[in-house]
């Protein structure tokens, strides 16, 4: 411990409260990362308290220290390699046993720790009494009780932690003592183990390879090969006695006695009656009304995003573009004017009047259902559905998001298991159509055709998104994981944890979009004053004219689309020289046009965003793959529509 600074991990299972503790404590000396080399994130902040500058790290929300994901690599390490001061771990007081089954795993790290008990008011409603001098007595863990939504109890948790560390009050916490067999062999692993030197306790290592955990065999494996076989020998042998592999057995065990300590420190002062928050529950996973309240939820969602987001839109576009005579007269009309204007602040513009009009509410409603509990019952009712397409209902998740912007959307897939979901989810997601995307659904087909040829576009669109992700499901290697995702009960929000979350989301998407945004509209600027729009229109027309039958200049607007698919309509009705598209295309023309907007990549900054997650070979390939198809979706179109039509 460096003196006057503190290194502080919260950790626990998701939804137990830790961000708002988290934001509690730091405020705004916050920032989100990730951490080194991984797609997890990394929530990290400062503050000053009893003359000590305090480093938070919010570790990932998870429920066991094995190596099922990558979350549960990166909190481990964290603990055990970088050795925070304190861990405090927050547990959900109304469900005291399901979380001191991560708790037994942190103190098996024997690292110093503080529990924090949150949550004790739905505890309280439940009537479940928790004696917290029991429960320290049992833990050998000094014990915090805290309401954290409400702020109670935090101070006295952080002078709690830094009294920890300044009087070593946790020197050694009492350890899970599992039945005699599996003492025995976890006795003589670490006889075996006496000489050699690990990042991890002897103990927690003896217990990790008597599980079979294959991280923590690969490290023992360099250091003595030895050791990794006869713990598999031992193992073997506690199979021969249960019936069961050894890891199902350490398991059980640390439940039981989970079980053990959660009953002797907790009561049941009242009985226990359906709640109005169990009733919610019962109806929103129900397998009838849980689905029409979903559809309900998401029609009024999507209905209120848009309706604001459209205004909004508009109201910002006309604000934002009457600047314009101001830079005329500020720059000129010349070269350096059409930059600055056409190129710079066009494309400034067009950031802005996505950002706040649509990613902005739909992050609030996002994070608003995600902390009340709603979206794992969404999640929950999706997972069959999902399924088809090798993912599990959270997946879900990004793509909804995808309806508003798919650049959060892909950054929004960090929330799936393994790599090869995240890969699937992203895929599926960049097929959503995204706010800009429904600008030209809307304005051009929806307008001049009609709004049930714009549904019937909607409906193909998820139809394909079914197909394509059921086919990538079988061409990407790996087996599916099944869901598991705790329904934590319906509680509001709190408000200042939504909208912390809401800006660290918006921030991040204006450092990854607005930069490539801008850069776009300037590159199309240079393309438009430097006269070559007419040699790319034509070097485009075997696609455009001869494959999919549109004008030749449409061919313009679709390569830069790419660059900034939001003004894809615009440009299309400066190209053809009037907004009035019906005078200059008929109405196949329209639908093929939108069909291929609705197919191709989404966007530069979304390309971007899967960069940063998944590497340049697989985002090109994603790129490439997706423009090809939609320009072979939109021949087909136009050959069945012809004749339909």
């Amino acid at each position: 411990m460096t003196e006057n600074k503190l290194l502080i991990a919260l950790a626990g299972n998701a939804n137990v409260g830790k961000s708002v503790i988290f934001n509690h404590l730091t405020g705004l000396h916050q920032h989100i990362g990730n951490w080194p080399g991984k797609t997890v994130e990394r929530a990290e902040g400062t503050l000053h308290f009893k003359g000590y500058t305090i480093d938070i790290v919010d570790l990932p929300g998870i429920y066991s220290l094995s190596t099922y994901s990558l979350e549960e690599l990166v909190s481990r390490k964290y603990i055990a390699v970088e050795r925070p001061d304190v861990v405090i771990n927050v547990v959900d007081a109304s469900v005291l046993e399901r979380n001191l089954f991560f708790t037994l795993q942190l103190m098996e790290l024997e690292t110093p720790m503080v529990i924090a008990l949150n949550q004790m008011d739905i505890a309280k409603s439940k009537g479940i009494q928790v004696d917290i001098k029991k429960l320290e007595q049992l833990l050998g863990v000094p014990v915090m009780p805290t309401v954290a939504v409400k702020g109670v109890g935090i101070a006295k948790l952080l002078e709690k932690a830094i009294e920890t560390v300044e009087k070593g009050l946790v020197k050694k916490h009492a350890h899970v003592r599992y039945g005699e067999e599996v003492e025995e062999k976890i006795g003589a692993l670490i006889e075996k183990m006496k000489n050699a030197q690990f990042v991890y306790p002897p103990r927690y290592v003896a217990i990790k390879l008597l599980e079979g955990d294959e991280e923590i065999e690969r490290e023992i494996q360099r250091i003595d090969p030895q050791i990794v076989f006869t713990a598999k020998k031992l193992a073997a042998k506690i199979e021969c006695i249960h019936g069961h592999c050894c890891s199902t057995v350490i398991t059980s065990e640390r439940y039981e006695a989970a079980g053990c300590i959660a009953r002797a420190a907790q009561k049941l002062v009242s009985p226990m009656k359906p709640s109005k928050v169990e009733r919610l529950h019962n109806f929103t996973t129900h397998k009838v009304t849980g689905y029409l309240m979903l559809v309900f939820s998401l029609l009024l969602i999507f209905y209120f995003i848009f309706t604001f987001g459209d205004y909004t839109s508009g109201f910002l576009s006309d604000l934002l573009y009457g600047l314009e005579p101001f830079f005329a007269s500020a720059f000129g009309t010349g070269l350096v004017g059409n930059l600055i204007w056409g190129g710079v602040m066009e494309g400034l513009i067009a950031g802005i009047t996505i950002v706040l009009p649509y990613i902005i509410p739909f992050y609030i409603i996002l994070y608003f259902l995600e902390n009340s509990g709603y979206l794992s019952r969404i999640a929950f009712l999706m997972d069959n559905v999902m399924h088809k397409i090798g993912l599990h209902g959270k997946a879900f998740i990004p793509m909804m998001l995808g309806f508003g912007c798919n650049v959060p959307a892909c950054l929004g897939c960090r929330i799936m298991e393994t790599q090869r979901e995240r890969l699937l989810a992203a895929f599926v997601t960049t097929l959503v159509p995204c706010a800009a995307t429904t600008v030209i659904i809307l304005g051009l087909v929806g307008d001049f055709l009609g709004i049930h040829w714009a549904l019937a576009l909607y409906l193909f669109n998820l139809v394909i998104i079914f197909v394509l992700g059921r086919l990538a499901f079988r061409v990407v290697p790996g087996e599916p994981t099944a869901l598991i995702m705790e329904m934590h009960d319906y509680r509001w929000p709190h408000t200042k944890t939504i909208l912390k979350q809401t800006w660290f989301r918006v921030a991040e998407f204006i450092k990854i979009a607005f930069p490539l945004i801008i850069v776009g509209s300037l590159v199309l600027k240079l393309a438009e004053v430097s006269g070559v729009l007419e040699t790319v229109a034509a070097v485009l027309s075997p696609v455009t004219v001869v494959w999919l039958g549109l004008p030749a200049i449409t061919g313009i607007t679709l390569i830069f689309g790419v660059l900034r698919k939001e003004l894809s309509l615009v440009m299309l009705a400066a190209l053809l020289g009037t907004t009035n598209f019906a005078l200059v295309l008929t109405p196949v023309q329209m639908i093929v046009f939108t069909l291929v907007a609705m197919f191709y990549i989404p966007c530069i900054a979304t390309i971007a965003a899967l960069v940063r997650d998944f590497g340049w070979k697989k985002s090109l390939f994603i790129t490439v793959f997706e423009i090809a198809f939609a320009i072979l979706l939109g021949g087909v179109a136009l050959r069945l529509l012809t004749l339909a039509m």
